[in-house]
């Protein structure tokens, strides 16, 4: 089934993805001093980073670094400068088909590796990830936006899925079961599903590839990787580091360029037997309609609409501080980041002011300058999204508290923004904006927090803030959400399964569940046992 994935909307996701190609829109660069140093730093950081080797400019198959085959590129630029920092392959299916058949050659030898030997790889890869923190931050940085701290926070964040899953890879467990004839033995073995297509985004561009590959390591199988092409280099850096830490060649292959015919060639593959993908929902329907012609494993984390619902009993400072990570972790652009903040009327006019005053205070800039904490958006399609959106809620009445437009850094920064007497049937109510705005909305009783709440398609992640334990049971356990954070604004950690219900995915991600994702179940039967 041929899909149509270059030119979807950007991710609107813990990871909103854009299938484009890459090619960011035409945008002037600045011309003042302050830019012209960040870009010259940006340009002999990434030097340094190719001198050390984690910049790599070219895709990885069967161990090999190889350009598109028709010598095609495709440019990455830094959002904050507009900067080009260097060019990389753009592949299609001919090099994807190339990548499946070296990770299903890899499959038969490291599906039959022992359990302790693939333990010591990942956990080597680890060792080598967190080494080089400090480089996979700025690189991080320089194509995705993201304060450096933030950046080093993520890389800390994704290698603990490698960690996780190292230690996970010996605690895969079958099971004996009794039977109901004496002459049988009945036993279940939990076997790897074999070579999986991993699509990952933009917002994390390590996190949401150690997530998938992690697991899928572990327990046997290989891995095909498409990383967004806006933000690919990291994906590549990660891959040279399992190349070092004695992954075999195949296990691990890179491919990015031409995402509709990458996703075609995953999809119509008999060899690729599993598909996982961080992403737009209108994107993961596509792959779900597209997998079924060959039946495969499915696990998507798709968008979300997370409602932050503030009762009149909650502490003040910890809501505010709870619900200010939640929205404006990643300039906003994360899936789990809170898209409407419900507050109770009681405590409405006293929240707003002192959220309100702790946005103002965040720092916009350059992720590589002291202090920022907010970077840019990662394209100009983003901004005008973010534009768009806040100019159809102030078309409905509601009104500006802080922000509203672009900074006057220029490019994609855009203002830390908080909208009051914001209504359900707004846009910024109904999908996510996926950057720094905070849309504000009243609410009487709890019966109708939780209908505002579970009115959307999505149902990935939810806030709650109360000092009231029987609330918050009465609250989690009617939020049709497969995080709920009570009184804290960051959830997400390797120990814990991610994923949503309803039109937010498929599966889980993370945890001793998420390796189950990558795992087939065989049972069987021995017969004639008593002669």
């Amino acid at each position: 089934m041929a899909m149509r994935m270059a030119g979807a909307a950007a991710r609107s996701a813990s990871h909103r993805i854009s299938f484009s190609t890459g090619h960011l829109p035409s945008m002037r660069a600045s011309s003042s001093p302050l830019s012209r140093q960040i870009t010259m730093d940006a340009q002999s950081l990434a030097a340094r980073l190719k001198t050390s080797g984690l910049l790599r400019s070219q895709g990885l198959i069967g161990g090999k670094w190889v350009d598109a085959y028709d010598g095609k590129t495709v440019k990455v630029h830094n959002p904050a400068t507009g900067e080009v920092i260097t060019e990389v392959p753009c592949m299609g299916s001919r090099e994807t088909k190339d990548a499946i058949s070296s990770a299903n050659d890899a499959f038969q030898s490291w599906s039959k590796v022992t359990a302790a030997e693939r333990s010591r790889h990942l956990r080597k890869w680890y060792d080598l990830l967190i080494s080089h923190k400090e480089e996979l931050g700025q690189l991080i940085t320089l194509e995705q936006g993201k304060p450096l701290k933030e950046a080093i926070g993520e890389v800390g964040y994704g290698a603990s899925f490698i960690e996780f899953f190292s230690e996970e890879a010996k605690r895969v467990y079958g099971d004996i079961i009794p039977a109901p004839l004496a002459d049988r033995r009945l036993f279940v073995l939990k076997q790897p599903v074999g070579v999986v297509g991993a699509i990952t985004p933009w917002n994390f561009p390590l996190a949401m590839i150690t997530r998938k590959v992690g697991p899928a390591l572990a327990c046997g199988c290989t891995v095909v990787i498409k990383p967004s092409e806006l933000t690919p280099l990291t994906a590549l850096a990660a891959a040279e580091l399992s190349l070092q830490a004695g992954i075999p060649p195949g296990a691990v292959n890179v491919v990015m360029g031409k995402a509709s015919d990458i996703g075609d060639s995953l999809l119509e593959s008999s060899q690729v037997r599993k598909i996982t993908f961080t992403g737009s929902t209108a994107v993961g329907k596509k792959l779900m309609a597209g997998a079924a012609a060959t039946v495969k494993k499915l696990s998507l984390e798709l968008g979300g609409n997370a409602p932050c619902i503030v009762f009149d009993d909650a502490d003040v400072d910890v809501a505010v501080k709870g619900t200010l990570a939640a929205k404006f972790r990643n300039s906003g652009q994360t899936c789990v980041c809170a898209n409407r903040v419900i507050v109770q009327e009681g405590i409405y006019e006293r929240f707003a002011t002192a959220f309100s005053k702790a946005v103002q205070n965040l720092q916009v800039g350059d992720g590589f300058s002291e202090g920022i904490t907010q970077g840019p958006l990662i394209n100009e399609a983003a901004l005008h999204k973010v534009e768009s959106f806040v100019e159809d809620a102030i078309s409905k009445g509601a009104k500006i508290l802080l922000g509203g437009r672009r900074h006057s850094l220029g490019r994609t920064f855009y203002e830390p923004t908080v909208m009051g007497d914001v209504k359900s049937d707004m846009l910024i109510s109904r999908e996510e904006v996926f950057g720094p705005v905070a849309p504000l909305l009243r609410f009487r009783t709890e019966e109708e927090a939780i209908h505002m709440a579970n009115d959307t398609n999505a149902g990935l992640a939810a806030y709650i803030f109360t000092s009231n334990v029987q609330r918050t049971w009465r609250v989690t356990e009617a939020l049709e959400y497969g995080l709920v954070g009570v009184n804290e604004g960051i959830v997400s950690t390797e120990v814990a399964p991610f994923g949503g219900v309803k039109q937010s995915g498929l599966g889980r991600e993370g945890s001793k569940y998420g390796i189950d994702e990558y795992l087939e179940l065989k049972y069987v039967c021995l017969g004639n046992m008593e002669h």
